[in-house]
């Protein structure tokens, strides 16, 4: 089985098996860069199943320019988008204003709406510092639980940056099953908002009650409620909501053009098409920011986009990285093997998704590489399954979003800047995110039933 050639059959699973460990050893116990691991982790999957170590090589290499090659500019552009409403107080404004729309006593159904569409544009880690001093007055002054604020942005975030374009991760599954970006972003930003609903508002106001029948409460009695206001304290002019939200709906509603209008027509329109393509939409939003940002930008444009290409670096090698590591697995057969053997089981393909990446995601902690890793793994099942493409790839993105554990430096970052214990971000970030994403795969089952009457799904 180990001569002659590439190996096969059962040992597959065995050298998967492997794989997994070693790439969880070196995030987890020796601390490596998740990038450098998976490449790692890729070269010595080859090696192990015996390919020849030149196809190894170009195999890594193929799968690394192939993922970014499809993802890497709309990323970029993605991040310099959401850099411009963030520094022209964009972001502040979005929040400001929904918050007001709902008041203090519904207060977590703002902040999971904010979190939503803030989301979209720039990196939880923004988000959470950013909404986490407010968060904290609205939890003095409501006596809502603090973890119920928590759950509420920390799941709607997650919901965007799993599911909704221009993130890397869900344009890294789409790329890898090769379907069309604008359908499957239109069903992506309704599954994650129904998954912000379940996990984030339904699922929070349920720790709120255990929390107030059990008076568990975070006082934060050192806070100074003026200074951590969203407010602006700069005196500096801010960016009106609906400017900002402009920014946004630009380049979506561009793609949902190049997407929805041909299959309306019947036919492709080259004009529409070309308006519609991801990278020419994104790169239309981004100048559309820099033009209705500019008066309210205290640094110059060049500057801004400058500091996006700085942010998006890491993340696009940790995408391109892992598409490597995918390339590796559906080479050496591994992918095709563990897929085949789990349909085997009869396992619904929709679940089958979820299920994998949820495994990957809980094991090792990045959503990027879950998501990179499920759809290597079931880009060959997932096309002669019958089901439609867009929703499995949606029922990987759903896998990908809870169940995050301490070896994810997201759990950290809620944790420390809400102030919450570790067992309270388990229960309100770990637990809310499952929830949801739980919640998406029983919305994606429900689609594919009427899959041959919705448009775009087959």
């Amino acid at each position: 089985m180990f001569s002659g050639g590439i190996v096969t059959g059962p040992a597959l699973v065995a050298i998967f098996i492997l794989a997994i460990a070693i790439l969880l050893l070196l995030i987890i116990k020796f601390q490596v860069n998740a990038f450098v691991a998976l490449l790692l982790t890729g070269y010595i999957t080859g090696v192990v199943a015996n390919m020849p170590l030149g196809e190894i090589a170009q195999t890594v290499t193929d799968g690394f320019g192939g993922t970014l090659g499809g993802i890497g500019m709309v990323t970029g552009l993605g991040v310099m988008l959401g850099k411009f409403m963030y520094e022209a107080g964009g972001i502040e404004s979005i929040a400001n204003k929904v918050l007001k729309a709902f008041g203090d006593k519904k207060s977590p159904i703002a902040v999971a709406i904010s979190g939503f569409i803030t989301g979209i544009p720039v990196f939880g880690d923004v988000v959470y510092i950013m909404f986490a001093p407010m968060l904290k007055v609205l939890c003095k002054k409501t006596k809502i639980s603090m973890v119920t604020f928590a759950c509420a942005i920390s799941v709607a975030t997650t919901c965007t940056f799993a599911l909704v374009l221009p993130t890397a991760p869900p344009l890294a599954v789409a790329e890898e099953l090769g379907i069309e970006i604008g359908i499957f972003f239109f069903y992506a930003l309704v599954s994650a908002f129904v998954g912000m609903i379940v996990g984030g508002i339904v699922y929070g106001g349920f720790i709120n009650k255990q929390d107030q029948k059990n008076k568990h409460f975070y006082t934060f009695d050192d806070l100074d409620e003026e200074a951590a206001s969203m407010g602006d304290t700069t005196g500096k002019e801010r960016m009106g909501a609906l400017k900002a939200l402009s920014i946004l709906l630009v380049p979506i509603i561009l793609i949902l053009l190049g997407s929805f209008v041909p299959l309306a027509a019947g036919k492709e329109i080259p004009f529409v098409s070309f308006i519609g393509n991801k990278n020419f939409a994104m790169l239309v939003g981004v100048l559309y920011a820099a033009l209705v940002s500019r008066k309210y930008l205290t640094k110059s444009i060049t500057t801004i986009m400058s500091e996006g290409a700085d942010q998006v670096g890491l993340i696009l090698l940790i995408t391109g990285a892992g598409g490597a590591f995918g390339k590796i697995l559906q080479a050496t057969g591994i992918a095709d093997y563990i897929a085949g053997t789990l349909s085997g089981f009869s396992i619904p393909i929709l679940v089958l998704c979820f299920v994998i990446c949820q495994i990957i995601r809980c094991a090792q902690g990045s959503t990027t590489v879950a998501l990179t890793t499920t759809a290597a793994i079931m880009a060959g099942t997932i096309a002669t399954s019958g089901v439609s493409p867009i929703l499995c790839a949606i029922a990987i993105c759903a896998g990908g979003i809870g169940l995050s554990m301490p070896n994810d430096s997201g759990f950290w970052a809620i944790s420390r800047f809400f102030g919450i214990s570790v067992p309270d971000t388990i229960r309100g970030w770990s637990i809310g995110g499952f929830v949801a994403g739980v919640a998406i795969l029983i919305f994606v089952s429900i689609l594919s039933l009427f899959q041959g009457f919705l448009p775009g799904l087959m």
